[in-house]
């Protein structure tokens, strides 16, 4: 993953980009990853919730899996209220394509998943949006302020 030491495992194409776009939003703005923070496909079959299955395809990543576990209480271990914010603002950047795992049942913080069927425009819009973000300075990953007023606006659905 650029930015970091940190490899993963995800289906190539547009549903990469997103995701490590995700996990590049973490890093630069809750805390960098470190080796075993991040994790995507396997082969492994064993699921402890139907979304799990997301990361048989690689369209599915998570994010410090051992600090926000299936099923953790969420007032007790999970996110802080900044990583929750930060996590909102970056939903909100991924205007439906991404699902994340504490709006789902069991909990999993930790869980992020392609939310839409292969060949879904809105995958390929913002992979393209990501990727010019990318190419561009002072856009995208690394640039983004998630606690600015009109961005707090835009992601409190998300939260």
């Amino acid at each position: 993953m650029e930015g970091t030491n940190v490899e993963v495992s995800l289906a190539k194409g547009d549903a990469a980009t997103v995701l490590l776009y995700v996990a590049r939003r973490f890093a630069y703005e809750i805390d960098m990853l470190r080796a075993g923070d991040l994790q995507g496909h396997t082969t492994d079959r064993t699921v402890g919730a139907s979304f799990e299955s997301n990361y048989l395809s690689g369209t599915a990543i998570a994010i410090r899996p051992m600090h926000y576990p299936l099923g953790a209480d969420v007032k007790n271990t999970g996110m802080s209220e900044t990583e929750r914010i930060v996590t909102a603002d970056i939903l909100a950047d991924c205007e439906g394509v991404v699902a994340w795992g504490g709006h789902l049942k069991p909990v999993k913080q930790s869980h992020f998943h392609i939310d839409v069927k292969p060949g879904d425009p809105r995958l390929k819009r913002l992979a393209a949006r990501i990727r010019g973000w990318n190419d561009t300075p002072g856009e995208g990953a690394g640039s983004i302020d998630a606690f600015t007023p009109a961005r707090r606006h835009l992601a409190a659905r998300f939260q």
